[in-house]
């Protein structure tokens, strides 16, 4: 991604957080998307990573980054981890003391995002942990998560989440069949949340276990 890009969702108020400015200037989207199509990389787009699924628009991952707050040392779930490059910018973000968790449903799509974060040593050096299974069932052995993004879009929120999150945690879910709205849920309390929504968002469904 071109400093030109980033420096347009900085000034158009999408990037404000210096740690998460820093990981967009780090983790170049190039070294996240399929071979033909790395010219593409810095633009502001959605693009196509093979098996129906995307790589996320960078103007979508900066709202959802900037809105989700990952701070140093959090312990990380990322649902739909596909590329790797959300798994890898949250990594970055977390630093040495922190831990991301990248699930993905499509095996083939879970090497590619690991391989990918690996240019970063993000895997060898333990801070990006990557699996395959059912995002909507979370990551219950891991649990509970400071924070939880999930890149896919669900009909409703998965109340397995809401359980995994940490008291203070924050989760980050399009909801929605057509079109979705971004739903921000904090947990306050053992069975108390509070919520925000953004309307007018799109995203490929989130594959779940039948």
């Amino acid at each position: 991604m071109t400093n030109d890009l980033i420096q347009q969702l900085i000034d158009t108020g999408y990037l404000k957080t210096p740690e998460i400015i820093g990981a967009f200037k780090k983790i170049d989207r190039r070294d996240f998307v399929l071979p033909g199509i790395k010219e593409e990389a810095a633009a502001n787009y959605p693009l196509s990573i093979g098996y129906g699924q995307t790589i996320s628009q960078p103007l979508t991952v900066a709202l959802m980054l900037e809105l989700l707050g990952p701070k140093k040392g959090q312990k990380i779930l990322d649902i739909g981890s596909g590329s790797g490059w959300t798994t890898a910018l949250l990594a970055e973000i977390v630093g040495e003391t922190g831990k991301i968790f990248g699930i993905e449903r499509i095996q083939e799509l879970k090497e590619f995002g690991e391989n990918n974060a690996e240019k970063y040593d993000f895997v060898s050096s333990g801070r990006a942990i990557f699996t395959t299974g059912d995002g909507s069932k979370g990551l219950k052995k891991e649990a509970p998560f400071d924070r939880i993004h999930v890149g896919a879009a669900a009909a409703k929120v998965p109340p397995a989440l809401l359980e995994q999150l940490n008291i203070g945690g924050k989760l980050i879910i399009p909801v929605g069949t057509t079109q979705q709205d971004l739903v921000l849920i904090e947990k306050v309390g053992k069975k108390e949340y509070k919520e925000k929504r953004f309307s007018g968002f799109t995203f490929v469904p989130l594959i779940e276990e039948r």
